[in-house]
């Protein structure tokens, strides 16, 4: 198989103004299209497996691969605990329009699955409004969305939080929440990203994207319950839609079998 860091591109840009400024890293390789572009989730970055088997795949299919990191995850600069959906979306926008060309088939999984939901809104929107470079902009041939997690600060954290932990957040700023994944180290959830999290909810209507989505979901996955998916197919009600239930897949869905279907999902975007 081919080292994906073999010939992909490490950049470094700047995204935000004044004192909110933040260096972003992204890995980059050129090729056909449609290319990918990762989204990854909360507290990963562009160096998990997921992410590094789907840039090999396409170095092995001469297609185009862009993934990065939000501010505060991996290699990007920044503080996690001053991190926001809305924060990392502009992240996310900045690195799309800069890195991206032509159709591209947007893989998001956990957070970053709301987060190409929001990118499609954003990328939508932009292209209505200038329809004079419409045909330079790079668009959406698909998304691909592995175990999503639309509106999980409002959903499957807030929601659930027993009072002494929304106590806590309220008079502190910021609750340390135990991680079960990578070191062990807790993570901060912060009270500005619960509530800027509420200007990006998508569940409470209709999202029309205008493309084919295909979701992957494992039935025992402990962070966003499958219920969650279900409810996200129920809002794209205007879309090519397909979502497959892996009975026996967690959240990371990173078994070389999960890797597969995930492969095979990006593949059926033209």
């Amino acid at each position: 198989m081919t080292n994906a860091l073999s010939d992909a591109v490490l950049d470094f840009i700047e995204v935000g103004e004044g004192a909110s400024v933040r260096r972003i890293a992204v890995r980059s390789r050129a090729g056909a299209g449609p290319g990918l572009f990762w989204l990854g989730g909360f507290k990963s970055d562009m160096q998990g497996t997921k992410a590094v088997a789907l840039d090999n795949w396409a170095s092995e299919h001469g297609r185009a691969s862009v993934r990065f990191d939000y501010s505060g995850h991996g290699e990007s600069g920044g503080d996690f605990a001053d991190g926001t959906i809305g924060r990392w979306l502009e992240d996310s926008v900045a690195v799309f329009e800069r890195f991206c060309d032509g159709p591209q088939v947007v893989i998001g999984s956990s957070m970053g699955g709301w987060m190409a939901l929001l990118l499609a809104r954003e990328i939508r929107k932009r292209q209505e409004s200038q329809q004079a470079i419409k045909e330079t902009m790079p668009s959406l041939a698909g998304l691909v969305l592995i175990a999503p997690a639309p509106d999980f600060t409002e959903e499957l954290m807030w929601k659930k939080f027993s009072r002494e932990v929304k106590q806590e957040i309220e008079t502190k700023g910021m609750w340390l929440r135990p991680s079960e994944y990578d070191d062990g180290s807790p993570y901060p959830i912060t009270r500005n990203l619960i509530e800027e999290g509420r200007n990006h909810l998508v569940l409470g209507s209709a999202i029309d994207l205008g493309c084919p989505v295909r979701i992957l979901q494992g039935a025992q996955d402990p962070d966003v319950p499958w219920q969650h998916a279900f409810a996200l197919t129920h809002r794209l009600p205007a879309d090519d839609v397909v979502l497959t239930m892996i009975q026996d897949g967690d959240h990371r869905l990173s078994r070389p079998q999960d890797i597969a279907r995930i492969v095979a999902a990006v593949a059926e975007i033209e």
